[in-house]
């Protein structure tokens, strides 16, 4: 096999799905690979760019057929030097909800000679759902030296529920208003704390703060702030995005299931969720993660030690592991 060049798409703010993309180019360039980053327009990079890799235009990547080219879902135009070329071309979807953006009309990928990759097992199900072949699972990591649990969490008075406003905005308004009209009849008092415009570290700070992590997102290819709030030792309730059933876990009984297969995992009940857009769901899932808190003992030990597992379970060895198996699988 030849080298490894990931497109980089030109995004305004680095999402997600891009710090990814990152963190996968640096880790097959520790695994000894060859690795070259694609830009569209290398003037402007985007602020994820992983430093030490060489960096090549799009119109001058100069890709071969012992080449593996991959190029995130929604950009399906930046394959068109790969496909020239023969390259291998490999498709990492991130989120299931952009698989088909960009396709020209009339053009679906059965057409095109890609292979896929997916951020998480819920996305790989949709991709077999539509193509007939599952693809290999490359899910993201994060940082145990950022996001881990503080040594005891804010006494209780009111239930800290921490939540991140752009994450479908009016939904995550709604639900704290609905919040708020009930609590004379609950008796929950609740201490609202907006995570956003912060860095890394700030986000890690501000979740170890709260008891409760209020998931607002969706659709979803595998959501990292409610697993971050896991690692950081909160409750998660509200939406799992789909692609977030990769490793939410029911924490009560009779809870909402997906319509997808559920993979084996370790770990047990880890949050309280809803059919995404629910909002009356998710304000039940939000007073049981609450009353969780308050009544604490075991009940509330066993969802936590469950979160501390699933956060385990995403470290950068693991995905490091996951590369090296993918790529490895493409050589042969």
């Amino acid at each position: 096999m030849g080298r490894t060049c990931i497109f980089l798409p030109p995004l305004r703010s680095v999402s997600g799905g891009l710090v990814v993309l990152a963190e996968a180019a640096a880790g097959l360039a520790a695994l000894g690979h060859d690795v070259r980053l694609v830009l569209r327009d290398p003037a402007a990079p985007p602020l994820a760019l992983p430093p030490g890799l060489p960096v090549v235009p799009l119109t001058e990547a100069g890709l071969g057929p012992n080449d593996v080219y991959l190029v995130p879902e929604g950009w399906p135009n930046a394959l068109a030097p790969g496909l020239a070329a023969g390259a291998r071309c490999v498709v990492y979807c991130q989120n299931w909800a952009y698989l088909f953006n960009g396709l020209p009309d009339g053009v679906g990928w059965d057409r095109l000679p890609v292979s896929f990759l997916a951020v998480s097992d819920p996305v790989a199900r949709f991709i077999e759902q539509a193509t007939g072949t599952r693809p290999p699972v490359l899910r993201p990591a994060i940082d145990p030296a950022r996001f881990f649990p503080p040594p005891a969490k804010p006494d209780l008075g009111p239930v800290r529920v921490g939540y991140m406003p752009r994450k479908n905005k009016g939904l995550a308004a709604m639900l704290r208003h609905m919040a708020e009209a009930r609590s004379g009849r609950t008796g929950l008092v609740l201490d609202w704390l907006p995570i956003e415009n912060l860095p890394p570290d700030g986000v890690a700070e501000a979740l170890r703060s709260c008891h409760v992590f209020l998931a607002t997102g969706f659709p979803e290819g595998c959501p990292l702030p409610p697993l971050e709030a896991l690692a950081c030792g909160c409750v998660v309730a509200g939406f799992a995005g789909f692609g977030g059933f990769d490793y939410m876990r029911q924490a009560g009984d009779g809870a909402y299931g997906p319509s997808v297969a559920l993979r084996d995992v370790a770990w047990g009940g880890n949050g309280f969720y809803a059919a995404d857009n629910d909002v009356f769901g998710a304000s039940v899932c939000l007073e049981q993660a609450s009353r969780l808190w308050l009544a604490g003992g075991a009940a509330l030990e066993a969802v936590l030690e469950s979160g501390r597992q699933t956060a385990a379970a995403y470290g950068p060895g693991a995905q490091r592991t996951a590369l090296a198996a993918i790529w490895e699988a493409l050589r042969r």
